[in-house]
């Protein structure tokens, strides 16, 4: 290794930083909408150790239900437990990139809230087995022994999109990283605020209320991000966010309805067995939306998404697993998508 270049004794002013880096640091302020984001994301911090979990007795259910019940948890966080490194790696790009104050803070919210979502799925799963780990617990019952499968094959397919996600970040302007996290908040939203309603236990009902504000705070986190930048996009980018909006279903469909074997590489009888642990968790009196409700919700909220981008121009693609019409995209693959948790 060369020694360093003393260059303060050679010039007045240091010469320019290379970028992306995150320096020099300023903060600058435009978008007011941020400035509130931010705000009611301070007025609105939880936390899940808070929760009324005194009142939760894990014991008052069968290990089939507990099973069930924690399957659907772990399911969850696939996507929610995943988060904090996916949004702590953009939080990052904010700074890099040299983003608005506000846009900087507001994804920092967006960490720190899918840090509560990480936690209440652990807290849920620990709980509900007795154990802290759904991949190393010894399950009790033949479902559990199947849920269990589902769970080391939804990670699986995680691990693999995690490896896509990263190689992404550093290629892509935020406003096309996130394009398809728009439609996962906006039927993610709605499916919280159902489970709260449908809840039995306090502590359940709880969390989906809080969980069900942040999704809705980081919707409009989005909405901002794409008013002020979707005016600008070049053509490429537009494409490109056509493709984004497909990955974004196959991907999300996993948590939001159900996966797609064509994408998840998963067992054949992978959503017979998942279908069998709603049954059974719906029973015991934990609200799982049913596959009609989660297809609906995944229909609104695409099309609310479709309402956003044609005030841009951006051809929308089609999704007919929800019978909407659009332009056809039949490459997308590992190498072509941006997967956002």
């Amino acid at each position: 290794m060369s020694p360093r270049t003393n260059l303060a004794a050679t010039m007045e002013f240091p010469p320019p930083t290379d970028q992306p880096n995150v320096f020099p640091l300023s903060w600058h302020r435009g978008t007011e909408k941020m400035e509130e984001i931010w705000s009611a994301s301070q007025r609105e911090v939880w936390d899940p150790a808070e929760l009324p979990w005194d009142t939760f007795d894990p014991e008052s259910y069968t290990w089939e239900e507990r099973e069930a019940i924690a399957y659907w948890w772990t399911l969850l966080s696939v996507f929610d437990a995943s988060a904090p490194p996916v949004f702590a790696q953009a939080l990052i790009k904010t700074y890099e990139v040299h983003e608005e104050d506000a846009v900087r803070r507001c994804f920092f919210s967006v960490t720190r809230d899918e840090q509560n979502h990480e936690q209440m799925c652990g807290m849920a799963i620990t709980r509900l087995l007795g154990h802290p780990d759904p991949l190393a617990y010894e399950p009790k019952t033949e479902l559990g022994e199947l849920a269990q499968r589902n769970a080391k094959w939804l990670y699986f397919n995680g691990g693999r999109y995690w490896e896509g996600y990263k190689e992404a970040v550093p290629r892509y302007p935020l406003a096309v990283l996130f394009s398809s996290f728009l439609m996962g908040e906006i039927a993610a939203a709605t499916i919280f605020h159902q489970m709260a309603a449908g809840a039995r236990e306090p502590v359940f009902e709880e969390a989906f209320k809080h969980i069900g504000r942040d999704e809705g705070r980081h919707m409009a986190i989005c909405m901002s991000l794409m008013d002020r930048d979707y005016p600008k996009l070049d053509v490429s980018e537009r494409s490109l966010i056509t493709k984004q909006i497909r990955a974004g279903y196959l991907f999300l469909s996993a948590v939001l309805y159900e996966p797609p074997p064509d994408f998840w590489d998963l067992p054949a009888d992978f959503i017979d067995v998942q279908r069998r642990c709603e049954a059974v968790a719906r029973d015991a009196g934990f609200h799982i939306p049913d596959v009609d409700e989660k297809r609906e919700n995944w229909r609104s909220a695409i099309l609310n998404l479709k309402g956003v981008l044609d005030l841009y121009d951006i051809p929308f693609p089609a999704i007919p697993e929800v019978g909407i019409s659009g332009e056809e995209i039949s490459d997308v693959d590992l190498d072509a998508i941006i997967p956002v948790f």
